[in-house]
């Protein structure tokens, strides 16, 4: 009788059990892939924001001529930095503590509400001194934004790339990121191009190329919003009494590679981007038109994309540590090579847009896919937004550095000679280079081949050796799979046991 009553119990509850588990099992494999595509894709507006300044500065340039000083042309440029330092931090703290969603949905209005100014920006009563100020501003306000997509879009497609495609994380996690942000570099020159083609006067090309940028958060919006929080994030967050000081004592090394990398980085790729489209147009002869110096910065942003894919491609054969390693090495090799040679190279001008192109796959080769992917994965999850926000921030205040000093150090080191200038710049940031894969070899570790959950253990168990509550762990209000599985298993083992 008893046993009758066991198989009763348990055929009536086992198929519900199953039932709600499969449910739940396939409604997350789902919102991982949902996670991977639409984290992403928003991270083109974002390329796209940093990259269009460079042919918008040429347009300015051409409209005011030295109303738009080098002054105003800089600040306008680190008004992003700063507002994606600001938002990287900040964001990288929310999507921790409140959720990788609540942080996508917010840089998402951001982004586009910060494009939206930059392309109606006026200055007061026809002001252009006005008109660069509201610039400075709006561009700060979407870099907040932008700098906010970086830890919540990468924390968020790490941790779903894991679920959908286990074996090849760190290609997926690339192409998802760091190619989608090249795509936008492509598209920052291709649009401008395109207006000017179509015969639009210069006000018109940088106020439509501004405004595109509102274009990728906005088809994304309704996508984000029907997201769900990955099943790792609301088993391993930390929601109160986040250990900050044992975090710093177990991971202070991988900090300081991941940031330092990253500055390096950053102090040679984005001035040698942002500036890409003055350099080209002093460099392309006598008085270029700003077709022909679009066209150029056309070719040279495209160099980004082989790039990008090469080391997609090399991150879980070759490993992380290897690839960003070269990459740097490589790049720096190169441009010290360019700034030897550089008046030789202007004086076949295709050829010198080929080798700064190569210049800059290099880079996105070697730290611009890996820096974002081993900042995703060494750290565990209640951190890996903050970890990741911390390194990131400390990289753009190397863009701001960089760009800051790069046409002071272009002038400063020519002696009024521009080409002179500009070719010893090149070698000192390619020196910066070498140090970068010094870093990496040094101080990040290679975890090519390991689970995000191992991360995750290992950490409880340091915390556990410290004497850390765990039970700090974990968001009781939202259930994983897992945990559906394990409560249901009990209620069917209390019934039997009861029956």
């Amino acid at each position: 009788m008893k046993d009758e009553v066991y198989t009763d119990q348990h055929q009536s509850v086992g198929p519900e059990v199953d039932h709600k588990l499969a449910a739940k099992k396939e409604k997350s494999r789902l919102s991982a892939i949902f996670t991977v595509v639409f984290s992403g894709f928003a991270l083109l507006s974002d390329g796209y924001q940093i990259g269009v300044l460079s042919l918008i500065n040429v347009c300015f340039t051409k409209i005011y001529g030295d109303q738009f000083t080098s002054e105003m042309s800089t600040r306008i440029g680190n008004s992003l930095f700063v507002g994606c330092i600001l938002g990287q931090i900040g964001f990288g703290f929310i999507c921790d503590r409140v959720g990788r969603k609540v942080g996508l949905m917010l840089t998402t209005l951001l982004v586009i509400l910060g494009a939206a100014l930059c392309a109606g920006a006026y200055g007061a009563g026809g002001s252009v001194e006005g008109l660069f100020w509201a610039l400075t501003v709006y561009r700060g306000i979407l870099g907040v934004g932008v700098g906010g997509e970086y830890p919540c879009s990468s924390a968020s497609a790490s941790e779903a790339a894991d679920v959908v495609m286990p074996g090849r994380r760190g290609m997926l996690f690339v192409f998802v990121t760091n190619f989608v942000i090249d795509s936008g570099f492509v598209l920052s020159a291709l649009v401008p191009l395109i207006l000017a083609l179509a015969g639009c006067s210069y006000e018109v090309i940088w106020r439509a190329s501004f405004a595109f940028g509102v274009l990728p958060p906005l088809s994304v919006m309704y996508f984000r919003f029907k997201m769900d929080n990955s099943d790792i994030f609301q088993k391993n967050s930390i929601k109160k009494k986040v250990p900050y000081r044992l975090i710093l004592q177990r991971y202070w090394k991988y900090l300081l590679g991941t940031a330092g990398s990253w500055f390096f980085y950053n102090f040679i790729s984005y001035p040698f981007g942002i500036f890409a489209g003055t350099i080209i147009d002093q460099s392309g002869g006598e008085n270029p038109s700003f077709i022909h110096t679009a066209q150029w910065m056309l070719l040279l942003n495209f160099f980004y994309l082989p790039g990008s894919i090469g080391g997609a491609l090399a991150s879980d054969k070759l490993g992380r540590k290897k690839t960003m390693t070269l990459g740097f090495f490589m790049q720096g090799i190169l441009g010290i090579l360019m700034g030897i040679f550089y008046k030789d190279l202007l004086g076949i001008f295709p050829l010198f847009v080929v080798v700064y192109g190569t210049f800059m796959a290099f880079g996105e080769f070697g730290p611009g896919d890996m820096l974002g992917l081993v900042s995703a994965e060494i750290y565990p999850t209640a951190i890996r937004g903050t970890a990741y926000g911390w390194s990131a921030a400390i990289g753009k205040f190397g863009a701001f550095v960089g760009t800051t000093a790069f046409k002071p150090a272009v002038a400063a080191l020519g002696g009024g000679d521009a080409d002179k200038g500009q070719a010893r710049v090149f070698i000192l940031a390619s020196g910066l280079a070498i140090l970068g894969s010094i870093f990496t070899w040094f101080l990040i570790p290679d975890y090519s081949k390991r689970n995000l959950h191992e991360e995750d253990e290992d950490f409880r168990r340091f915390l556990e050796s410290k004497g850390y509550d765990l039970s700090n762990f974990g968001a009781p209000s939202a259930p994983t799979a897992a945990d559906i599985e394990a409560a249901e298993s009990d209620t069917a083992f209390a019934d039997e046991k009861k029956a």
